[in-house]
């Protein structure tokens, strides 16, 4: 039987093609980042925990965590991100434990060796629900009891909301996707514009909810992460970052906004 292979052939070409590295970096997705991070630093038992970042790209998180103290196994499928965080490596103080070529469907992990896992991508990029599910029930192996997940997705509403914000809809084009997306979830993007995203699941609420809870965490709590503020213009003030912070944090589990956010984390532990 051939092997299988991480990700779809489209998905790899998507990535292979670079931006990943630097995309939070950029002021649309920035506020993605500071909100991520907030969660992050909220939500995770104290360094110096094991955090395995499965689907951690080139380690926009898995970094910023080793530099808090926490010690990090950095997981990706896409040999490009690798080589990024390898790079990366050699030139600040404190990194990733280990970087690696990795499946979320078989985290190279012993069985309740971690403290938390991160799950950034790997159940967006898997399109089928037991896929998903085995994504998710690995996790919960690798997790000591007490554990914990964090797991993002995207919104089954971000295109559409992404098409009225930055006027994507005038593309005759983009229109089929979003009319797909909020039907089934299912996001393909054939148009050979990279800005219209790959390959994709996208997650009603209620969804990422019930897969955690098939998974084997009761009780899941979902964030939104960047509520509806990701499709305003940049804010760069400190002040008024502050203030947004505040109102995002307020809103942030309010079950009538939560899908209005591109990203939603759920937050599981391991009994």
């Amino acid at each position: 039987m051939p092997e299988r292979p991480f990700l779809e052939r489209e998905i790899l070409r998507y990535y292979e093609a670079g931006q990943e590295a630097g995309r939070l970096d950029i002021p649309f997705c920035r506020w993605e980042k500071t909100r991520t991070l907030d969660l992050l630093t909220r939500f995770l038992p104290p360094p110096p925990a094991l955090v395995l970042d499965i689907g951690g790209a080139a380690g926009a998180y898995a970094f910023p965590l080793a530099e808090m103290g926490y010690i990090v196994d950095l997981v990706d499928p896409v040999p490009l991100h690798i080589e990024q965080a390898k790079q990366l490596v050699a030139t600040v103080q404190r990194a990733p434990r280990t970087v690696q070529i990795g499946d979320a469907r078989a985290i190279p992990a012993d069985t309740g060796a971690a403290d938390a896992v991160l799950l950034f991508g790997p159940l967006y990029h898997l399109t089928g629900a037991d896929d998903r599910l085995q994504a998710i029930r690995e996790a919960h192996r690798v997790l000591r009891s007490g554990g914990v997940l964090l797991a993002v997705v995207i919104s089954r509403f971000a295109s559409a909301l992404d098409g009225i914000g930055r006027g994507l809809i005038r593309d005759s084009d983009f229109v089929p996707i979003v009319e797909q997306d909020l039907k089934t979830g299912q996001h393909r993007n054939e148009t050979g514009n990279l800005d219209y995203f790959t390959t994709a699941y996208f997650h009603h609420p209620d969804e990422l909810k019930s897969e955690l809870l098939n998974g084997g965490f009761p009780a899941p709590r979902l964030c939104a992460v960047e509520g509806p503020l990701w499709t305003v213009p940049e804010f760069t003030a400190s002040e008024e970052q502050q203030r947004l912070m505040t109102i995002v944090r307020a809103l942030e589990n309010e079950p009538t906004l939560i899908g209005a956010s591109a990203h939603i984390m759920g937050i599981g532990t391991r009994p």
